[in-house]
């Protein structure tokens, strides 16, 4: 029976994203999705190339009559988030995505959708499949690896694209042209410790945080949302402070692009703290829920006896370690002093794995400002080092500076308010866009980002709006008609 969602209007975009979500395309690991794309652009007979870092790029002539406008560089990534939520059997290496229509939206059953950066992707495929929609010169650019790296983006070479426009199809409200976005980078810390055997006389319990909405790391960090590896710390410190808790393992977050959404520890206290402890955590929880019943109504956190863990983690570094991550900031650190209501750096605290005498902990810092991505990564490593931590930095990659005075910009702008009444969110993001870093090797490609309405992106709550999609489509389509001529 044929999916309700190839259905959707408009078809040919619903059918190419049903298409590309039936393939497996994890970050890192994007080798069936490239040759998915390469024998697409070669069933059209299409050029179509595969660069030496893996990117895929797909050629399209003019159509008739708009032979001289100046070309077109369409851009999506085609790796995606891998989410799902902790009791979802789903294996997303193996499978396609199982996506589902709940009003004017689809979404998936209890993973990722995909929708980051499926949908641009399928409109770029569309365009590209279309024998009626007018276009100038197309270069399909189709990188991997954004979510987790953007190496994709930073091994493009110069001289392989021969654009002087670049549609980026990857912002998530479709009110909304971007011109410019964070840079970000990696902060990985590593420390070892010694284990001890777990004393006797001592019961074991498990921590769960579940429930939390997560989402994305640079566009939702701003809300305040609860990180459950901030949540976990909070209590194993509270613990280890009030009844001499000790901790097994710890097993919080997953990936650096998304807000930790769920967390998990063993830990150990005497038999004879077993009754105070679970009353002092009782008190605990309800002011943690309390404190985010608007914006977490869905938390849970429940401790439940389970079987006594061999080993524990000395003291010493127990205290030190928790105490390292209750400093360490997580969310906003400094707001744009240009640009109204817009977080200029943050940090994520998306990892933390405890066990077997390791420590490790991941964290995504993000800005647009270079010099102030700096100051939070010093301030973070400091944090760390101080508790015997080594740190790495690694992965940097630069912001998108605005340019006020692009050409594709006013068009689009223009464009948006003629064919919907009303002006639209001209903006910067604090997500980490691949313009930047494509235009270190194009610096003089004109570049606007838009995409159709995505909620919850990086978690598994993420959907997309029809009615957006049949927007942005509208929209994608008119720009295409007037791009301007090439300078004679």
């Amino acid at each position: 029976m044929e999916s309700p969602i190839r259905k959707l209007q408009p078809v040919s975009i619903w059918n190419h994203f049903s298409d590309l979500n039936a393939v497996p395309r994890p970050s890192k690991k994007e080798e069936r999705i490239i040759d998915f794309m390469v024998n697409f652009g070669k069933k059209l007979m299409l050029e179509t190339i595969v660069d030496e870092v893996g990117n895929v790029i797909i050629k399209k002539p003019a159509t008739k009559g708009f032979e001289n406008k100046k070309t077109v560089v369409m851009q999506s990534h085609l790796d995606m988030v891998h989410q799902k939520n902790s009791e979802t059997v789903f294996d997303f290496e193996t499978q396609g995505i199982n996506m589902f229509i709940d009003g004017d939206w689809v979404t998936a059953d209890g993973t990722t959708l995909g929708a980051d950066n499926g949908l641009g992707v399928a409109a770029i495929m569309a365009v590209l499949s279309s024998n009626t929609t007018e276009h100038p010169t197309i270069e399909a650019l189709f990188t991997i690896d954004e979510e987790t790296g953007m190496t994709g983006a930073m091994g493009l070479k110069g001289g392989i694209l021969s654009g002087e426009i670049l549609l980026n199809l990857d912002t998530e409200e479709d009110d909304e042209i971007d011109m410019g976005c964070a840079g970000g980078i990696d902060v990985t810390a590593n420390r070892i410790y010694q284990e001890e055997t777990t004393p006797i006389d001592t019961v074991a319990f498990k921590i769960a945080i579940k429930g939390l909405q997560g989402g994305h790391s640079g566009m939702d960090i701003h809300k305040g949302l609860g990180n459950a590896n901030k949540l976990m710390n909070r209590i194993l410190y509270y613990g280890t402070e009030s009844v001499g808790l000790r901790v097994s393992n710890i097993d919080g977050g997953s990936l650096r692009n998304a807000i930790p959404r769920e967390s998990f520890s063993t830990i150990v206290i005497k038999k004879n703290e077993k009754e105070r402890f679970l009353l002092k955590m009782k008190d605990l929880i309800g002011l943690i829920k309390e404190e985010f019943k608007a914006l977490e109504p869905n938390l849970a956190i429940d401790i439940i006896k389970t079987d006594i863990p061999n080993k524990i983690m000395d003291i010493a570094t127990q205290k030190v370690f928790l105490k390292s991550i209750y400093t360490t900031l997580n969310g906003v650190y400094r707001m744009s002093p240009d640009i109204t209501d817009l977080v200029e750096t943050s940090n994520n605290i998306a990892r933390i794995i405890v066990g077997n005498g390791n420590i490790y902990v991941a964290c995504l810092t993000r800005s647009s400002s270079d010099s102030s991505k700096k100051d939070l990564t010093n301030a973070l490593t400091s944090c760390f080092e101080l508790a015997n931590f080594k740190v790495e930095l690694s992965g940097s990659y630069p912001g998108w500076q605005p340019n006020i005075n692009s050409e594709i910009l006013k068009i689009c702008t223009h464009l948006y308010e003629n064919l919907f009444g009303k002006k639209a969110k001209v903006a910067a993001c604090h997500a980490g866009l691949e313009c930047g870093i494509l235009g270190q090797n194009y610096p003089l490609m004109d570049m606007v980002s838009f995409g159709p309405t995505i909620k919850g992106a990086h978690s598994p709550d993420e959907k997309v709006s029809i009615s957006s999609v049949q927007k942005f489509w509208k929209f994608l389509q008119q720009i295409l008609k007037n791009i301007p001529e090439r300078s004679s």
